[in-house]
């Protein structure tokens, strides 16, 4: 009987240090790495209503998983600093308000969640700290 429990006890730890292992895998494999963004540059003029619809691909650790569109938060920016003069809804679509002119910056990111990573750069409304993401140019008339 003891040595029933023993096994038994030992079988237990085992499945328990495989379930915990395999789980920490393939939570490091779900770990987003970077994102994409297309298109890479746009003319506003050349899209219907001047309503450019950019999309997010997201790129994690396992190199086979990519998902688009990638979940993101949007930020219109002009030489790193917000701006109203362009204006991006939740899905990516970016927009000039009347007057708007010149080259602005599309970002779209999202936090990266890296294991044993405690302290991350400070995070601007237009990117840094612990996250992934891309940028592209939007053109104004």
């Amino acid at each position: 009987m003891e040595k029933l429990r023993f096994t038994f006890s030992f079988v237990a730890m085992i499945a328990a240090a495989s379930l915990a292992m395999s789980c920490g895998a393939s939570q490091e494999q779900s770990q987003l790495r970077s994102i994409t963004l297309s298109p890479a540059t746009a003319d506003a003029q050349n899209y219907p209503d001047g309503q450019v619809p950019f999309a997010a691909t997201g790129h994690y650790v396992n190199p086979s998983q990519t998902i688009t569109p990638q979940t993101a938060n949007w930020v219109a920016c002009q030489q790193n600093a917000p701006t109203t003069q362009v204006s991006v809804t939740t899905s990516g679509v970016a927009q000039c308000t009347k007057g708007a002119t010149g080259t602005y910056s599309i970002t779209a990111w999202d936090t990266v969640n890296t294991p044993g990573t405690v302290n991350c750069p400070a995070m601007t409304a237009c990117g840094g700290g612990c996250t992934a993401a891309a940028t592209a140019q939007l053109t104004c008339p």
